[in-house]
């Protein structure tokens, strides 16, 4: 049997973007149950209706991830009627794409608390059943911005940076203690859906919706630590470490243009 057939998964964020497709290609494997979490109702009705037709068993639930206490009562709720999650995929995110120095206090609070604290809260809801059957799959979803710094996602950085530092912290406890529980950190460069509406690359290529989804997922059925994408992201901490950060700077910010991607950033409204 493989590491998804027969399996149950909860995805948040799971309604739309990568969310959705991921969910859709987790079914198609041969996925028992899927779970969706997501904060927009028509989406999540939508989105049921559509895998419905298609004969796949989805279970919906409305859920604000920045909610401590509504992550804690719906992942109780989850347990009770779907039984354990066997894959947890962290995907809910958001961005601002301002200055920092435009940020308003709710926009920092509001990105770390979806893109940072939600995944730890909902992480420690579903990991105790996990070590208990030593059995289970949890995915992050970061960022190359977590790795590299940039103009105009200052606050979304730090939100990465801390994903990824806690993703592997805990991929390193979970082989410390040999729980079987596997943790894979992805990391990817902008992919093209509404939410980077409007980023340039002129270099680095901007990553197809699709082509992560495949990657994520081959990441699940080989038990991988990480999954960067375009090949280039492998290279970022080695070419980062080697040169001074002006050199560094210089190359990746102004020769591949990484500065100026969010010149034209609009967003998903």
């Amino acid at each position: 049997m493989s590491k998804i057939e027969s399996k149950k998964a909860l995805i948040t964020g799971g309604a739309s973007g990568i969310g959705k497709l991921m969910g859709l290609q987790l079914l198609q494997k041969g996925l028992a149950t899927l779970v969706i979490w997501d904060v927009n109702e028509t989406l999540l009705q939508s989105t049921a209706l559509e895998f419905k037709k298609m004969g796949y068993d989805v279970y919906i639930y409305l859920v604000d991830v920045m909610n401590t206490t509504q992550v804690i009562n719906t992942a109780a709720l989850v347990k009770k009627e779907v039984g354990k999650i066997d894959i947890l995929i962290n995907n809910a995110g958001i961005v601002v794409g301002k200055y920092f120095i435009d940020h308003t206090h709710e926009d920092i609070d509001k990105t770390m608390g979806i893109n940072s604290n939600a995944l730890m809260h909902i992480t420690r809801e579903f990991l105790g059943d996990m070590m208990q059957t030593k059995q289970g799959h949890i995915v992050n979803i970061a960022s190359a911005a977590g790795m590299v710094s940039n103009p105009k996602l200052s606050v979304y950085v730090a939100s990465k940076f801390a994903v990824i530092g806690w993703s592997d912290s805990l991929r390193l406890e979970m082989e410390k203690e040999k729980t079987n529980v596997k943790i894979t950190t992805v990391t990817p460069f902008y992919i093209s859906t509404g939410m980077f509406d409007g980023v340039k690359s002129s270099i680095i290529p901007i990553v197809k919706p699709q082509n992560a989804v495949n990657k994520i997922i081959r990441g699940i059925e080989n038990d991988r630590l990480y999954v960067r994408m375009p090949g280039i992201v492998n290279w970022v901490y080695f070419v980062k470490g080697i040169l001074p950060a002006r050199w560094f700077d210089t190359i990746v910010g102004k020769w591949f243009g990484m500065h100026a991607t969010m010149n034209e950033f609009k967003g998903r409204h």
